[in-house]
């Protein structure tokens, strides 16, 4: 009975780890306040809460009716980012700025705390937890692990690639993750600027970049790679959009 390659627990100690400094690194530079990290947690925990809730219970009818069509599927996962995550953050920027809590230099704060309860929390931290559980158990033997790997095996067969293979696809999941960095760091600050300054142009140019999901479903027909790289593209656009229409 084969066990996961240990490489793969890699990954999520990384994402930790970087996400953990970004965080500690922009404090130590221009201040980081509990506020802020405060606020990103509701913004980001909100919006996850209402996207199970929305997805629950509306992805039974939802795709029943789109018959298995990707375009919908993006659409339908898109716009739930568009709406609940980008507008979620605007509209926590915008309490939190009206009661004096955070303030327009702390624009890249509260995007870098999207992006780390994201990588951190969400995927970093559930992820290492994961896949410690499986290294272990299946360490143990047994009828557990026995059962485990019958399971495993056919639900993430990638769970017990071949070591090349483990350390191709934590390059790519840590690009995907330093894609997911810079999409919540542009609308973040877009955000925090839009209900700072009162200007709904820079909250507009933020909505879109929600619509990176759109390429989730279409993963299998691009092939990891390509669709990592799509990604970051997007995610590169995002982060050269927002410098040049802030410096303007």
């Amino acid at each position: 009975m084969q066990n996961i390659d240990p490489l793969l627990i890699l990954q999520p100690i990384i994402v930790i780890a970087f996400s953990v400094a970004t965080v500690l690194y922009w404090r130590r530079r221009q201040g980081f306040t509990r506020d802020v990290l405060g606020f990103s947690l509701v913004a980001y925990g909100g919006a996850i809460a209402v996207k199970v809730v929305f997805q629950y219970l509306t992805a039974p009818s939802f795709m029943a009716g789109a018959r298995g069509s990707l375009w919908l599927l993006g659409l339908y996962l898109g716009l739930q980012t568009v709406i609940f995550e980008v507008g979620g953050a605007f509209l926590v920027a915008r309490f939190a700025v009206s009661r004096r809590r955070m303030k327009r230099k702390d624009g890249v704060a509260y995007g870098l705390g999207l992006a780390f309860w994201e990588n951190c929390a969400l995927i970093g931290a559930s992820s290492l937890l994961s896949l410690a559980f499986y290294w272990i158990t299946l360490s143990q033997g047994g009828v557990a692990a026995e059962s485990l790997y019958s399971l495993l095996s056919t639900s993430q067969p990638q769970l017990f690639y071949s070591p090349l293979e483990a350390l191709q696809a934590v390059g790519w999941g840590l690009l995907e993750r330093i894609s997911s960095l810079m999409v919540h760091l542009s609308w973040g600050y877009l955000c925090l600027k839009s209900a700072a300054s009162r200007k709904n142009t820079y909250f507009f140019l933020a909505l879109p970049m929600g619509m990176v999901d759109f390429f989730v479903p279409f993963v299998q027909i691009l092939t990891v790679p390509i669709f990592e790289l799509l990604v970051f593209m997007l995610a590169a656009l995002c982060i050269l959009a927002t410098v040049y229409f802030t410096k303007r």
